[in-house]
């Protein structure tokens, strides 16, 4: 299954500037591979770092997440009017090289283990298949809290 940018805005809530996925190349059970173009024009380049912009690492880590939820929103079949998806926690984790724009992140995410509520899940961040960035991290899913009780009423 491939999804492109707008079928990936109807299952998370992420938007410019922090979607870190452009494009799903394929989704299956067990597995996900996704794509972020590295481009000059992202806002974080300005400041890290000056005359040598480099993709933050937690920002890697931050796309193999979002790759995740997606992976979690099809296999589950989650309506994400109903459902939140958040990162849990982070381990494992290691930065390999730079990504710096003009570069294609080829994100790939397998499910270590699924649960009704919480997933655990392995990621790799690569760069011309070279892994730049690799972590595990955990998901929680869960309902949406009704607006008002977002606000405090």
């Amino acid at each position: 299954m491939e999804l492109d940018v707008r079928a990936i805005e109807a299952l998370i809530p992420h938007r410019y500037p922090f979607l870190m996925i452009d494009r799903v190349d394929s989704l299956t059970d067990d597995k996900i591979v996704a794509r972020k173009m590295v481009t000059r024009n992202e806002p974080y380049f300005d400041g890290h770092y000056p005359g040598f912009p480099v993709m933050p690492g937690v920002l890697q880590v931050e796309a193999m997440a979002q790759a995740g939820a997606l992976m979690a929103c099809k296999v589950l079949k989650i309506d994400p009017s109903q459902t939140l998806i958040l990162l849990m926690g982070v381990d494992k984790v290691k930065f390999r090289r730079a990504v710096v724009p003009g570069d294609q992140l080829t994100i790939e995410v397998t499910p270590l283990r699924k649960g009704a509520s919480i997933w655990k899940l392995r990621g790799e961040a690569k760069v011309d298949g070279e892994i730049a960035a690799e972590a595990e991290f955990l998901a929680s899913i869960q309902p949406r809290q009704p607006k008002s009780a977002q606000q405090g009423e």
